[in-house]
């Protein structure tokens, strides 16, 4: 089992940038593909991002495609969001998840481990 803790939210304006990270324990950080989603005040937790084990393939939601960049960082146990050009529809819980094999936009697919997640708001 691995266990996941997120850092980096916080209240940014219309048009900054925020960079979130997710630290990684437990068993080989390489072994998971690993995701990220936000669950904004009355909705439902919704897919933002997901990057394969190795790095090569990423995924992007349609609606922060362009400005978001997920990465990591396989030495460090860690992986990123970039977050740039922040807009008010961007406020909510960020949450990363890990899951074994291939990666998916599917959130039902990722059930190995989810970190307690970190507040991002973004005013305007």
């Amino acid at each position: 089992q691995v266990q996941l803790v997120e850092s980096g939210g916080g209240l940014v304006q219309t048009g900054g940038s925020l960079r979130l990270s997710c630290a990684a324990s437990g068993r080989t950080f390489s072994a998971y593909a690993m995701g990220w989603f936000r669950q904004a005040p009355g909705k439902e937790r919704e897919f933002v991002a997901a990057i394969s084990r190795t790095g090569i393939t990423v995924y992007y939601a349609d609606s922060v495609k362009g400005r978001f960049i997920i990465s990591r960082d396989n030495a460090k146990n860690t992986v990123y969001l970039q977050m740039n050009s922040l807009k008010p529809e961007d406020t909510a819980v960020y949450y990363c998840a890990a899951k074994t094999g291939t990666i998916t936009t599917s959130q039902s697919m990722w059930g190995d481990a989810w970190g307690q997640g970190t507040q991002v708001t973004v005013s305007s």
